[in-house]
This record gives C-alpha cells, sequence and structure tokens, in this order.
C-alpha cells in the first residue's frame, strides 16, 4: 500500500479545483441568464442549445478517458492533458463572456462555438485531473482525503465565482462584469494548473490499462456491476442538484424577489457545504461511505423541500434553506468519486488492470448528461407555461417555477436515496 500523501502535496493538488470550479458556476448557472436576459436569446433557444452542446460534448469524455489511459501505459503521464486543457479553457471563457453585438442569430452560434471550446478543454483537464486523484493512494479512507482536498478547493473557486461577478456588476454593468470575470479567471488557471503539475502526489504503481479500441472507453466500464449500481444513484442525484442550479437565478429574482443578495445566497450555500466536507469525511470513516451519503441525502430533502413554500421577501427563510442544504453538498462531492475508486479496484481483481481515465470519462460523461437533461427539460418547461425573466409573470408560472425548483429535485433526490438504500454500498462497512 502507497504511503499517505502529506496534507502540502495534497493541497498543491487541490490547487486546480479552484479555477475548475470558477469555470463551471458561470457555464452552469450564469450562462444561461446572461445570454437570455443580458443579451435577449429566447428561454427555450438558450435551452436547446445547452442540450445540444453537451450533449456533444459529453460523447468525448470517455474518449479522453480512454487516451489518457493509454499514455499512462506507454510510460507518460495525464498532465499535458491538463495544461493544454487548461490554456484553451481560459481562451473559451474570455469568449464566452466577451460576446460580440450582433444578431440573435449570430449570438447563438457564438454560444454554441465558445461552449464547445470550453466544454473540450474543461472535459480535457478535468478526466485526467480526476483520473490522476484516483492514482495517489489505494486506501479506502486515503482516498476520500484525496477528494476532499479536491473539492475543499473547488468550493472556494465556487465562493469566487459567486462573489467576483456580483461585486464588479457594482461598478461596471452585468455584461462587463462577466467580461472582467473572465480576464481574472484565466491568469488564476494558468498558475493554479503549474502548481497541481508541479506538487501534486505521484500516482503510484498501477496495472496497465486493459487493451481494449477505443469505443472500449464507453463499454468496459459498464461491465463492472458495481459502477453500474453507484452509475444509478449518481444520476438520479445528479439531475436533482442540477434542477436548482439551473433555475436559482431564476427564482432568487422571481420568486424570492432579491436578486441583490444572489451572491449572499450562494455563498452560504457553498460556505455550508465546506464545512459539511469534514463532518462527512469523518462520518464516513465511521460508519461508511455509503450510509454517510445516505445520510446527506436524507438532510437535503428535509432542508430544501420547504422552498416551494416561500414568496417575495422569504429572505430569513430562502438563506436558512441554502444554508442547512447545503451541508449536504459536502458528501455530494466528496463521497461519490471515492466510492468510484474503490469501485475501480474490482476490475483489477478480475485482471482487467487499471481503467481510472475511462471510468471517470463516463463518469464526466454523466455528469454533462445530468445537466442536459436538467436545462433541456426545466427551461422549455418554464417557457411552455409563459414563464418570462424579469416580466410580470402569472402566478400560475411562479407556481411552476417553485415547483420544478424544489419539488421535482426533492423527488429525485428521494429516488437516488432509495437506490442507495438498496445498494451494496450502504451495507458496506467503512467503504
Amino acid at each position: 500500500m502507497a504511503a499517505s500523501p502529506s496534507a502540502f502535496r495534497l493541497a498543491a493538488y487541490g490547487a486546480l479545483g479552484l479555477p475548475l470550479a470558477m469555470a463551471a458556476l458561470p457555464i452552469y448557472v450564469h450562462v444561461p441568464k446572461f445570454y437570455a436576459d443580458t443579451l435577449g436569446l429566447s428561454l427555450a433557444g438558450v435551452g436547446g442549445i445547452l442540450l445540444i452542446a453537451r450533449v456533444f460534448d459529453a460523447v468525448q469524455d470517455p474518449l479522453l478517458g480512454w487516451w489518457s489511459d493509454r499514455r499512462r501505459a506507454n510510460g507518460g503521464t495525464r498532465w499535458p492533458f491538463v495544461a493544454w486543457g487548461t490554456l484553451f479553457m481560459a481562451m473559451g471563457m474570455w469568449g464566452l463572456f466577451n460576446p460580440p453585438q450582433a444578431s440573435p442569430a449570430t449570438l447563438s452560434w457564438w454560444l454554441v462555438a465558445n461552449l464547445l471550446v470550453v466544454y473540450t478543454a474543461f472535459s480535457m483537464v478535468t478526466v485526467s485531473y480526476q483520473a490522476h486523484g484516483a492514482e495517489v493512494t489505494d486506501d479506502v479512507a486515503g482516498r476520500t482525503r484525496v477528494t476532499a482536498w479536491r473539492e475543499g478547493f473547488s468550493l472556494l473557486g465556487v465562493f469566487l465565482a459567486a462573489a467576483l461577478p456580483e461585486v464588479l456588476k457594482q461598478s461596471s454593468g452585468e455584461r462587463e462584469a462577466f467580461a472582467q470575470f473572465s480576464l481574472v479567471f484565466a491568469p488564476l488557471a494558468l498558475v493554479a494548473a503549474v502548481i497541481t503539475i508541479r506538487g501534486s502526489p505521484p500516482a503510484h504503481g498501477k496495472a496497465p490499462p486493459a487493451h481494449t479500441a477505443i469505443f472500449g472507453a464507453f463499454t468496459l466500464p459498464l461491465k463492472n456491476v458495481l459502477f453500474r449500481k453507484l452509475l444509478v444513484v449518481f444520476v438520479l442525484n445528479g439531475i436533482a442538484a442540477s434542477v436548482p442550479a439551473t433555475l436559482v437565478l431564476f427564482f432568487i429574482e422571481d420568486v424570492v424577489r432579491r436578486p441583490d443578495l444572489t451572491a449572499v445566497f450562494l455563498i452560504a450555500y457553498f460556505a455550508a457545504g465546506a464545512l459539511g466536507l469534514p463532518l462527512w469525511v469523518w462520518l464516513s470513516k465511521r460508519i461508511g461511505k455509503g450510509k454517510s451519503w445516505f445520510a446527506a441525502m436524507i438532510v437535503s430533502i428535509v432542508a430544501f423541500v420547504w422552498a416551494f413554500l416561500l414568496g417575495p421577501d422569504s429572505v430569513a427563510a430562502y438563506f436558512t434553506i441554502c444554508v442547512l442544504s447545503g451541508v449536504g453538498l459536502g458528501a455530494d462531492l466528496a463521497l461519490p468519486p471515492s466510492i468510484l475508486a474503490d469501485v475501480i479496484d474490482e476490475d483489477e481483481k478480475a485482471g482487467s488492470g487499471r481503467n481510472e481515465g475511462a471510468y471517470f470519462g463516463l463518469w464526466a460523461l454523466t455528469t454533462k448528461m445530468n445537466l442536459a437533461v436538467s436545462a433541456g427539460i426545466a427551461l422549455p418547461l418554464l417557457g411552455a407555461f409563459g414563464y418570462v425573466p424579469k416580466a410580470a409573470n402569472s402566478a400560475e408560472s411562479l407556481f411552476v417555477l417553485s415547483a420544478v425548483y424544489a419539488l421535482l429535485p426533492c423527488g429525485l433526490k428521494l429516488l437516488a436515496a432509495l437506490a442507495l438504500w438498496l445498494s451494496p454500498f450502504f451495507a458496506a462497512s467503512r467503504r
């Protein structure tokens, strides 16, 4: 068993999680509102673009994972994917938030092109970055430490992504604020990539990956029974998390009607997630990863379902919901990737080698499909009931917004909790 990495080396590994999260929050939360509200594209049109772009992008994740595995098998490292991906991600973020003054048709194509650049670059970085993290240690509890460091930096990145645009808006306006944000993001991402590449714990000795053709990247992980069971839980839980992420800005602006407090609500949610991380790491060592994740799901459901009942100026109530539901976020971030690293062990036991890239590629594909489904269903659904951002919406359209934002995710998360309870991960001891 490899020696446990030092906190310093784990912090260096986790550093790249900060800019990755800084990119993810604007892409998945701010882009729909920015292009529909600030730039004037239709809500249904933006939702359709996001759905198409995410589906197209998601297919490449397992292929990038397969390529990363092949490079490791041939004596190389995964870091070139991280280095080049970070550079192109910075360029794509600049393009995404510096759109030209143009017609809706031109803006739509601009959105598609830059989304594909950002998504591809983000995938190059994320798949190899997470695969390396799974190779740092083969200790079950140690894997949760690795993911906790990574996700802790990710939450710090979320704080910056939530607060910085709001601060910049005060002096520059919304359009210029996001342009400035993209300029701050670029050097920060490049510096973090250097720190991670130079300072991360090395990957310890691993069996070579299976000799599969490139499309085996899609099929090889699915042959693992435990992975299929984990994937069911992850999909249900992921869509449950993605729907509120897609709609949160609309909910704050048109239901709570306090857009001036958007940054406060988002920071409260993610700060609670950061504070909850050590709790779930500690609990997973005592009762197991599966039981800890299940407990976090129940906490999130009980806390979040009350958002359906909120109305104008429900500031204190919504702030409380953000904090309490945010506590469960830490488990969603740290525990599933740690469980996945354990699941990959089954391939090695079966003589199929180590295929971290293929697994995390398919994992990334699933994450993006969750987001695609949420955006592709939630936004057109609101549009079908007549909801228009910053307009005099009917009581019916606001009711639908509240129901899709709060009740639908809770129902999906309840199904995820049930699937987890019935899975071998719930019964496993200290895993």
